[in-house]
């Protein structure tokens, strides 16, 4: 007889109506669940950055990382990715022989994920995932960079990149494009969209239109003495 409880009891779960109280007890649940892993793995991360700061985690695409990857292609070094997340990009980036491949990513937990991701791959001795502040990073040895990031974080991270990146430094952005910037190239299409940006080029679209408001401002100091005499 007590060997048929189980069966009885599941027919029972299965059949019976959960009305508005049940309902509202597994949406709760949910609630916990879904709140414990943001206390536990992406909160961390978040403590101690200012709210413009902050980056909410949404792993790549499997067509976003390949876009990235399109972009570098027929570059060499290593490839640095700042705010890597579970490590992704700086995984797929080894498997396209880029060496030393490096993400560095402020969440403790997604650092750990990043780990376990290139453990399970056999390649966790290979590539590097570290926890640190990416506006503390040294980047003026680095050729090839990738970023995540939420638009508010590229503008600034753009006055970073031109003080620090070499001239035949190539910038990869993902999901969304540097506001001020001028993409040398351009893969994929809506969300899965990458933009390549040369940091040479740049540079020189920066001279340029510093040259044109240098001369506008000359042209109008003459003006303005024109009309005074």
């Amino acid at each position: 007889m007590d060997d048929e409880a189980p069966d009885e009891a599941s027919e029972e779960l299965r059949t019976r109506h959960i009305g508005g109280w049940g309902v509202a007890q597994i949406a709760a649940g949910t609630g916990l669940a879904v709140y414990a892993m943001w206390v536990g793995i992406l909160q961390p991360g978040f403590r101690r950055v200012p709210l413009k700061l902050q980056v909410p985690y949404t792993p790549a695409s499997k067509a976003q990382v390949g876009n990235v990857m399109t972009l570098l292609r027929g570059r060499k070094g290593g490839l640095v990715d700042l705010g890597s997340g579970d490590g992704r990009i700086v995984l797929e980036a080894h498997l396209q022989s880029f060496a030393p491949s490096v993400g560095y990513e402020l969440n403790p937990w997604l650092v750990r994920l990043a780990r376990f991701h290139a453990w399970r791959a056999g390649h966790h001795e290979k590539v590097s995932y570290r926890r640190e502040d990416l506006w503390k990073v040294d980047l003026t040895k680095c050729k090839n960079v990738t970023v995540f990031l939420a638009p508010s974080v590229l503008l600034l991270l753009q006055q970073k990149l031109q003080a620090e990146l070499p001239d035949d430094a190539l910038v990869v952005a993902g999901r969304f494009p540097f506001p001020d910037w001028t993409p040398c190239r351009i893969e994929g299409h809506g969300v899965d969209r990458a933009w390549a940006y040369s940091m040479q080029a740049q540079r020189q679209h920066i001279f340029k239109r510093n040259d044109k408001l240098t001369v506008t401002d000359s042209n109008n100091e003459v003006t303005k003495e024109k009309e005074s005499i």
